[in-house]
């Protein structure tokens, strides 16, 4: 803008503010007015100093004018304001610009400024009227002049808004000089305490195990922080409504309900924020269709922001909270606490995607390693006890089975070093392999030999420890490849061991399981267990070990296997309480008769 064009606005200007009803206020801006044309027209004559120079008179004066002077959009945002405006409301233009105007206006006030700034737009006379403002701790009643301004060059037209004081008042007391700086604490901290317990939240197991997190999260930041809270997430790239929570104090049932029903990729405010990846705010709202329909209107909603639900890698959906009118507009320290918030639920969903992952992993894994039900075989009675283990073990390689054989039944325990799909595939091996060998041999040893040599020429790199018997009527004949020894446990309470030992399958080319034969009594009860079980520790650093196994099974003298594997169970709780970390395998058989 030239400074004849220049010249010729501030005349205008200075019309306008002569027509409007006199006083001393308006007077004095008048004369600096005034003042301000005469300056340029001196420096018009001058002409020596180019368009820059002209540029930075004309932002010299407006930076200087004694008035509270404010340049606002068409939508109430602050695009520029003067010296005298920071001074008068307190705080610098860094802060001041960019934000909304109507926030800095006591709220029963807001929307007769909205109605004045429109018609502002609309006509060519300037708006007179009297409002208030608060801001930093004080409330300022003026008289405020709002006038369109044609700026060439400018895409859009801009309103000036010149504010004279009539009246300051402090809200509340601030005896203390402190207090200020002790407001600022307590909301820094109640920002932390909630940040504390939603990460508390979401560390908690059964946010893992269950896709609660987010709905828990979701009623956390109702309770504390904003009115609606709404979670949607990402499904094959698409926006999906995941939680909506409503304000407890008032019948929106309908209103929740048609909340829910709204498809989120419709609604610009979520498009939004996927598309740029990062929070929004709006301090004071002007476009009630950012969430599509007229929801917002029918909330009565006030201020609301939405920050993405994201990790370092991905944006996994979008939450979105809400502020009725009758409350304090979200700010920048709402928008900081909301990203952070953001970010942890990001890593939450991950986790609990990779925690589902897992375990059905381990589901899919155990229904290839572990019979669904045991046979029935006359004259025997089973059972058997299988517990996953928890953390990066509890997708493991133990197994057991029970088969059937020419001449008699059969029967394996047994443990793989080593984890996940691949420790899986070498357990079905040996169990697989076992079953196939006990159909041409009567050995177990013999069988396991040949399971052995099998494992050695996948060259996995895994060892298996093992242990299987062949049953034919009375008699037991068993192998131990590695295993601990099975506890032979008598109807008079007495519990020995057998020899156990041997080499692992997979170690050694060659090498010969441990081998030994058994009869079985009536009553008489063969144990078989892994070494998760007495190989676990208690929360003091002791061993569960094979004495404190030997008095479990003598108190379990007579009763049938059910019991027994009970028994253990219910022993190997109370010692080890919530550390079950290694996967624990029990299989016992009892002689009926």
């Amino acid at each position: 803008m030239s400074v004849t064009e220049l010249e010729q606005r501030l005349a205008e200007f200075a019309d306008r503010v002569a027509s409007m009803p006199a006083s001393a206020e308006l007077a004095a801006a008048e004369e600096l007015v005034r003042d301000a044309l005469a300056e340029l027209g001196r420096a018009r004559k001058r002409r020596d100093g180019g368009p820059q120079r002209e540029q930075k008179l004309l932002r010299q004066i407006f930076r200087t004018l004694p008035v509270p002077v404010i340049v606002m959009d068409p939508g109430g945002t602050v695009r520029r304001i003067n010296n005298e405006t920071t001074r008068l409301l307190g705080s610098p233009a860094g802060y001041l610009i960019g934000r909304g105007f109507p926030l800095l206006i006591e709220s029963s006030r807001r929307a007769a400024f909205r109605g004045q700034l429109n018609a502002a737009l609309r006509g060519e006379e300037s708006i007179t009227f009297e409002t208030r403002l608060n801001h930093q701790g004080r409330t300022h009643t003026v008289r405020l002049v709002l006038s369109r301004l044609r700026m060439p060059g400018e895409p859009q037209e801009m309103v000036a808004a010149v504010a004279l004081p009539t009246e300051v008042q402090l809200t509340e007391a601030q005896h203390p000089a402190e207090a200020p700086d002790e407001a600022l604490f307590l909301a820094a901290a109640r920002r932390h305490e909630l940040l504390s317990r939603l990460t508390r939240l979401l560390l908690d197991e059964e946010s893992l195990r269950e896709p609660v997190a987010l709905i828990r999260a979701a009623r956390l930041l109702a309770a504390e922080t904003a009115d609606w809270v709404i979670a949607d997430v990402l499904r094959d790239g698409v926006p999906h409504r995941a939680a909506v929570i409503a304000p407890s104090t008032e019948p929106v049932a309908r209103l929740h309900r048609a909340v829910e029903a709204l498809p989120p990729a419709e609604a610009p405010l979520v498009a939004h924020v996927l598309a740029t990846q990062s929070g929004i705010i709006h301090e004071m709202l002007s476009d009630e269709s950012l969430l599509g329909s007229d929801v917002l209107a029918q909330m009565r909603a006030g201020s609301l922001l939405s920050v993405p639900i994201r990790t370092d890698e991905e944006v996994s959906g979008v939450l979105t909270l809400v502020r009725l009118r009758d409350r304090p507009p979200f700010g920048l320290a709402d928008l900081g606490l909301l990203e952070e918030i953001g970010g942890h639920l990001g890593l939450a969903l991950r986790a609990q995607r990779t925690f589902q992952r897992s375990s059905n992993a381990a589901d899919a894994l155990r229904s290839g390693v572990l019979p669904r039900t045991l046979p029935d075989i006359p004259g025997f009675e089973f059972a058997a006890m299988y517990h996953p283990g928890s953390g990066l073990r509890a997708i493991g390689g133990e197994f057991y089975d029970v088969f059937p054989m020419k001449g008699g039944w059969g029967f394996v325990i047994g443990s793989a070093a080593g984890r996940g799909e691949e420790a899986s595939s070498v357990t079905s091996l040996v169990r697989n392999g076992l079953r196939v060998m006990s159909a041409w041999e009567r050995d177990p040893g013999a069988a396991l030999r040949k399971v052995n040599d099998a494992l050695l020429a996948q060259h996995t790199g895994l060892f298996v420890m093992a242990a299987a018997g062949f049953v034919r009527g009375r008699k037991v004949r068993l192998a131990s490849a590695g295993h601990h020894p099975a506890a032979l446990l008598q109807p008079d309470g007495g519990v020995r061991f057998t020899e156990g030992g041997g080499v692992p399958l997979g170690f050694e080319e060659g090498a010969e399981p441990a081998a030994e034969e058994l009869t079985l009594a009536a009553g008489e009860t063969l144990v078989l267990y892994s070494d998760g079980l007495v190989g676990s520790r208690s929360a003091d650093g002791a061993g569960y070990g094979e004495d404190r196994l030997t008095e479990v099974l003598a108190r379990c003298a007579s009763q049938p296997p059910s019991a027994v594997v009970k028994a253990i169970e219910e022993d190997h709780r109370a010692f080890a309480g919530d550390r079950v970390i290694d996967e624990i395998t029990v299989l016992t058989l009892r002689r009926a008769r």
